[in-house]
């Protein structure tokens, strides 16, 4: 095999890679904006991890996070802003890419 089929191979292995690091990223995200949402609802334990999965679930209706989005601010109602959602968003998938590289 050439340098540039090795190059190519390690490219494609690489994108693989990422995809997947971003796809597990994102679901773990989704599971910890579902707890968070839960706990604003007055949902623990159980009630809380099953609608955690309901989130997480929400994701594949359509490609990006307005899916996501949708679920939690239609089940908040009044409880958190748009702004706040979001955000919480963006904290969560900065959190979850953190606990996926020190592997918890």
């Amino acid at each position: 095999m050439s340098s540039f089929d090795d190059r190519a191979d390690a490219f494609e292995n690489k994108y693989a890679h990422d995809a997947e690091m971003q796809f597990k990223a994102e679901a773990r995200r989704n599971k910890l904006l579902g707890l968070w949402a839960a706990g604003l609802m007055g949902k623990d334990g159980d009630a809380a991890a099953a609608y955690a999965t309901e989130v997480v679930k929400s994701d594949f209706q359509e490609a990006g996070d307005e899916d996501v989005f949708r679920k939690v601010s239609g089940d908040l109602g009044d409880k958190a802003t748009e702004a706040e959602i979001r955000a919480q968003m963006a904290t969560l998938l900065v959190e979850a890419k953190a606990q996926i590289i020190d592997g918890v």
